[in-house]
């Protein structure tokens, strides 16, 4: 006999199902936003790589000519157009269009009164290269603050490896040849290019200090950043170049100012203590080194040779100024007028030699001052072009990071820190060389954070439905 089952209210039943249903919804939105952001984080590749190819032991020519990550580069901007062709949206807002157009039509009137075509097509690619395109590139294909933080540490990663190269030279006797010892830390760049590893390595330790005083910032990478920090100190001390340590004191003093007295007090006295035992528990605090550092206040009473001849440099460039004030002579046309207006304590050239590179007698190209450079080549005009762009970028940064106390101060920090380190390393140094590349993605990210639509953060969705899905991955 069997037993009659009692009948099933109406719409019992039905909730699993429907349950059933969302969590496969959950489900289908996690996994589409997984995608999406395997996709985004896809677009950074490129800039990364530009980054990376910097870490090979590989330099261009002797005249500077273009090296892998320069190819690297041109392929990332073609990428940027093509994505942006592609969505069919719009690549730069008015102002930053504005901003980083500005030197355009200056180094167009330079490119024409070069003494040459091909000089001046040359130089037209490579301003274009390292002041718009790239920068341009950089800031479209960077989405949010996590893109912004994933790039600085690509530059982290990079310091430490040049770094770790430059010490392992300096403890070995095969870096590049100072005061007749091969000692002086140059990593993969060689001893043709004396300052490459050097602005690696403080464009690193500047964001290392910006990423450690992040307020937000996962507490496991805040440390990470601490502990390059004194790491970085060394291969930097190691690199000889005073121009260099000027640049990324007057930045790491900025950036723990902006972050707050106290932590800057908190900061400096670990960073100080990291560095007297670096310096003189492991042996770095040579006889070299120290007299290096003392020179720094000796360039007026008692210069070295390499201090006359970049004062000589800097007078033929005022010379040459004063004769063409407006347009200046044309890209790449400082060398033929230098000697014109160079005095006679000017040597014929540096000596380079070490870090497995022959003896060579390097000429004195430019006048090792980025302003003057421009001013001489370019004019007056197209040194308030571009002059006006970058302390454009540097008062939109720094705006931005004023109201800035929670989410993003890292990247504020970062940004305001590669901006002040360039335009104070153009009063020692300007373009040329293999890591002129990674000037250009340094410009790019401080126009995004300056210049790009209100940053989000990749941590806080503001969409509901993308919060749910987020959530539901981080189950």
């Amino acid at each position: 006999m069997s037993r009659a089952v009692p009948p099933r209210p109406q719409g019992a039943g039905l909730h699993t199902p429907f349950r059933h249903r969302g969590r496969v919804a959950s489900r289908g939105r996690a996994s589409s936003l997984l995608a999406d952001r395997a996709t985004a984080r896809a677009a950074l590749l490129p800039v990364v790589a530009v980054v990376a190819l910097l870490a090979l032991p590989l330099a261009p020519g002797d005249d500077g000519g273009a090296g892998p990550a320069d190819a690297a580069s041109a392929v990332m901007v073609l990428y940027c157009a093509v994505r942006l062709l592609r969505d069919r949206r719009r690549p730069l807002t008015p102002v930053a269009g504005v901003v980083l157009g500005l030197p355009v039509a200056g180094l167009a009137v330079a490119a024409v009164q070069a003494s040459s075509w091909p000089a001046g097509l040359s130089g037209l690619g490579r301003y274009l290269q390292v002041f718009v395109l790239v920068p341009a590139a950089v800031l479209c294909l960077i989405r949010d603050r996590g893109d912004f933080r994933t790039l600085a540490w690509s530059l982290v990663g990079l310091a430490l490896w040049q770094g770790a190269v430059g010490v392992h030279q300096y403890a070995t006797g095969t870096g590049a040849s100072y005061r007749g010892e091969d000692v002086r830390a140059v990593g993969t760049f060689g001893a043709h290019d004396v300052m490459g590893m050097a602005t690696v390595v403080s464009l690193g330790l500047v964001c290392a200090v910006g990423l450690a005083l992040g307020r937000t910032t996962a507490v496991r990478e805040r440390v990470a950043a601490a502990v390059c920090v004194p790491a970085l100190l060394l291969p930097l001390a190691l690199s000889f170049s005073r121009g260099a340590w000027i640049a990324t004191a007057v930045t790491c003093t900025a950036q723990l100012l902006l972050a707050g007295v106290r932590r800057a007090l908190k900061v400096a006295s670990a960073v100080i203590a990291a560095g007297v035992v670096l310096m003189g528990g492991f042996g770095a605090g040579t006889a070299m080194l120290q007299e290096r550092m003392e020179s720094i206040t000796q360039v007026t009473d008692a210069p070295d040779q390499s201090v006359v001849d970049r004062y000589s440099l800097w007078a033929a460039a005022a010379g040459i100024w004063r004769e063409h004030p407006l347009t200046g002579v044309g890209l790449k046309s400082f060398p033929e007028y230098r000697d014109g207006h160079a005095s006679a304590a000017l040597s014929s050239g540096s000596d380079t030699e070490g870090a497995g590179a022959t003896f060579r007698r390097q000429p004195l190209l430019s006048p090792h001052n980025m302003y003057l450079l421009v001013l001489a080549e370019q004019g007056l005009a197209g040194l308030l072009a571009l002059l006006g762009s970058w302390l454009a970028l540097l008062v939109c940064a720094v705006r931005r990071l004023l109201h800035t106390r929670g989410p993003g101060l890292d990247c504020a920090l970062v940004a305001c820190g590669l901006l002040v380190w360039q335009l104070t390393d153009f009063a020692y140094a300007d373009i040329g060389g293999p890591s002129t590349v990674l000037t250009a993605v340094c410009f790019g990210l401080a126009a995004w954070w300056a210049l790009a639509f209100a940053p989000r953060d990749s941590r806080a969705p503001s969409d509901p439905v993308r919060a749910r899905a987020e959530g539901a991955l981080a189950r």
